[in-house]
């Protein structure tokens, strides 16, 4: 079986106007289309993939804050998104998300998933490619936590359990300044710091693997030791 995975950024109870909101996801899908060929070109859905291909989104903030202010896409005082991009369906990579909430029940998020397959998988499930994702995530929407990993280690991690977010790592954690510094952390894991931003804690280099045993074991030990040093605890509202 594939092992498939996933990005996401996760925030809680930033209200935020619509236009904020187009501004963040237009800054973030211009940053992915410098990652990857097929990145630079988004779509709305359709009832079939060739009528999708002619839904192009431009990501400018007047084209996504008219998307994104349109009723199919407000509940609330959320604007949801959901985009797409690929070549063909067998590698399609897809933008969900939801901004703008005062909601202290439900997080914002931005996710990237679906590029697990093919030749598009073997381009960008890289340790350089991945970080750069969560580094966009991290400048583009001010989350308070980001993770990519598996879809396999989170559930190992959680096992069945709500995976709820910023208590648990992956293979490259992001964690926002306001959560306290980071504790020194064991090779080979390399950890960046993001000005006015965060930090990005990469564990390895290779392709991460829940299959792999020394992988499984170095996430927990990283776990444990940002555990002991209080950051890996659920969202708070913004600001508190």
């Amino acid at each position: 079986m594939t092992e498939t995975y996933y990005s996401g950024c996760y925030w809680l109870a930033r209200q935020e106007p619509v236009e904020s909101c187009a501004h963040r996801l237009g800054s973030f899908l211009q940053e992915l289309g410098t990652l990857e060929p097929s990145w630079d070109r988004w779509h709305q859905t359709a009832a079939s993939f060739e009528k999708a291909r002619k839904r192009q989104v431009a990501p400018d903030v007047a084209t996504l804050s008219k998307l994104l202010g349109t009723k199919a896409n407000r509940f609330m005082d959320m604007s949801r998104f959901w985009l797409w991009a690929g070549e063909n369906e067998a590698e399609m990579s897809k933008v969900v998300g939801h901004c703008g909430s005062a909601a202290t029940h439900m997080s914002s998020a931005c996710l990237l998933d679906g590029h697990s397959r093919g030749q598009l998988a073997e381009r960008v499930l890289t340790a350089h490619v991945l970080t750069r994702v969560m580094r966009a995530m991290a400048l583009a929407w001010e989350p308070e936590f980001g993770i990519c990993t598996s879809h396999e280690h989170r559930e190992l991690l959680t096992a069945g359990r709500f995976p709820e977010p910023g208590t648990f790592v992956g293979w490259v954690t992001y964690l926002a300044d306001f959560r306290g510094p980071v504790p020194p952390l064991p090779s080979p894991v390399q950890v960046e710091h993001i000005p006015d931003r965060g930090t990005l804690i990469t564990l390895t280099q290779e392709k991460f693997s829940a299959s792999n045993p020394a992988h499984v074991a170095l996430a927990a030990d990283v776990q444990a030791r940002l555990q002991a040093a209080g950051l890996l605890t659920p969202l708070r509202p913004w600001g508190t």
